[in-house]
């Protein structure tokens, strides 16, 4: 069984590096570093910012792939309209297991990082940036960064700038999710859509985008666009970051020109030669068949064109000797656990699917297979937010990419092969279940509200006062626990529990951003009419 992936998996380049320029000289560039690396870089203006996103291409590299251009404009046009200054918020949340590309970015470039943010906010004449993150390492490196830097988040500061410490849950990362707890309030998605340029931090038209999207920018800005589309594919220029995990010899993240076969990219990180399947994309993304994945290259378009997903960059091979139905149990399972539990689709859906494919799995025979199918068209498209449509676009692409094994389940009573377990998930090996984990569990009493189900999952380690609200013991978490203690954490509804590590401090509660105000146009920053 695969163990969980860490924060800095080894790095690897195809080509002549960009985002990973300096990789090869230190363990993580600071500004003096950064500096030498990379060059100084001039402000830009508004129109010409979006102008060069437009040329070289820019989509978001969250997953969604938005074009930058339009979103920066959007923000711009907002702030016009309304005469307020915007804000911008660069997402480092990366709370799926099978991804660590921005976490790797954090960790070793974060200036990269804040070059493009900060083109952006001057652009924009923002004077807030909010820089979200949901682990140690990404809050440490980026904390630094800023300090390096000379920024703040002083009311007297000309650019009021911080990092939203979120806890570690898939939902966290949803745009939406991460503006409500920059607000001050729990990192949950509000169920209801509203575009972030519009109103987002604060009621402020906000600029929100992925980590790699804002160093690709800044990439562009000083390479300039003519050179920046002299790598990779003519409709998708410059690089990509990859995680490559599953079934390889070494997990790693890979910076690869757009165009480069996909087989190459397994290769390099020691994949079966012929894998029995690739999820593309993550646990919201799709499987490739064996055939596909040989005739993919690595683009969006091209994955796409396969019945694939780029995503957010993690790729997942898996050999032929595990059973492809039961490692999507898995992960569905995690899905299901990961849901925010305040909508249907999420807190009943997903545990019926997963328990569907369970069914499925143990001999449940055409009318499991039927009913799974019926689950999983309910849930999309009514969720408070993406998660129930990427899980079920997960499990509907499991039973499509592996008709063969799904054939013998349901015909047959199984594949004959076990689950080994290949796919990373956040479980530890309990080698010793006495031990000491290292973690406490720490309630944020600024967003209880006493639902007590955290009671319920480990009573062992929590207990519910006379006024309905939990009491939680001071001893650390044994790892006989760890996993019941991390359930606790995912089920709270308004994810007030967490696990810290017992020398750790705790994070300062989050505050709400303060928004200077500004006449007009006169909020934007140069370029902009």
């Amino acid at each position: 069984m695969n163990a969980p992936l860490p924060d800095v998996p080894e790095v690897r380049v195809v080509g002549l590096p960009q985002l990973t320029s300096g990789f090869d000289l230190v363990e993580r560039l600071d500004l003096a570093m950064h500096l030498k690396v990379h060059g100084p870089l001039e402000p830009i203006g508004g129109e010409r910012l979006a102008q060069l996103a437009d040329d070289v291409c820019l989509r978001g590299r969250g997953g969604a792939g938005f074009p930058f251009a339009r979103k920066l404009r959007a923000v711009a046009d907002a702030a016009i309209k309304r005469g307020v200054r915007p804000v911008v918020v660069v997402n480092g949340s990366e709370d799926e297991p099978a991804c660590r590309k921005d976490t790797v970015l954090i960790n070793r470039a974060p200036h990269l990082i804040l070059d493009g943010a900060l083109l952006a906010a001057e652009a924009l004449g923002a004077r807030t940036l909010v820089v979200g993150v949901t682990r140690d390492s990404t809050e440490s490196s980026m904390t630094a960064a800023l300090a390096e830097r000379g920024l703040s988040n002083r009311r007297s500061a000309a650019l009021r700038a911080r990092v939203q410490r979120n806890p570690e849950r898939m939902v966290t990362g949803e745009a939406s999710a991460l503006i409500r707890s920059i607000d001050g309030g729990p990192a949950l998605p509000p169920g209801r859509r509203v575009r972030a340029a519009e109103s987002g931090v604060g009621g402020a038209p906000t600029l929100l985008s992925n980590a790699e999207t804002f160093a690709q920018l800044a990439i562009a800005a000083r390479i300039g666009p003519s050179r920046y589309r002299g790598t990779g594919l003519y409709d998708e220029p410059g690089t990509v970051l990859l995680t490559v995990s599953g079934a390889v010899a070494r997990p790693m993240v890979i910076e690869v020109p757009t165009g480069v076969p996909l087989r190459y990219v397994l290769q390099l990180a020691g994949a079966p030669p012929l894998p029995q399947g690739v999820l593309t994309g993550g646990y919201h993304g799709s499987w490739l068949n064996a055939i596909a994945s040989h005739d993919a290259v690595v683009s969006r378009a091209s994955l796409e064109a396969l019945g694939g997903a780029l995503g957010a960059g993690a790729i997942l091979p898996i050999g032929q000797e595990t059973c492809a139905l039961g490692e999507g149990l898995r992960v569905a399972q995690w899905l299901a656990d990961e849901s925010a539990g305040q909508c249907g689709p999420c807190r009943l859906g997903l545990p019926a699917a997963a328990g569907g494919l369970a069914d499925v799995l143990n001999g449940g025979g055409p009318t499991a297979l039927e009913a799974l199918h019926e689950i999983t068209r309910a849930v999309k498209g009514r969720g408070a937010c993406k998660h129930p449509d990427g899980s079920a676009r997960f499990i509907a692409s499991t039973l499509t990419a592996f008709k063969d094994d799904l054939a013998m389940h349901v015909l047959s009573g199984g594949c004959g092969r076990e689950t080994r377990g290949v796919l990373p998930l956040p479980v530890p090996g309990l080698t010793d279940p006495g031990a000491p984990s290292g973690e406490r569990l720490v309630v944020d009493w600024t967003l209880c509200q006493g639902h007590g189900l955290c009671a319920d999952v480990v009573p062992e380690l929590i207990t519910l006062g006379p006024d309905g609200f939990p009491t939680v013991s001071d001893a650390g978490v044994p790892l006989a626990l760890r996993g019941r203690a991390q359930r606790a954490v995912r089920r709270c509804p308004a994810l007030a529990l967490r696990l810290e590590r017992t020398a750790d401090q705790l994070p300062a509660p989050p505050r709400r951003a303060a928004l200077p105000s500004a006449p007009g146009r006169k909020a934007l920053g140069s370029g902009w009419s």
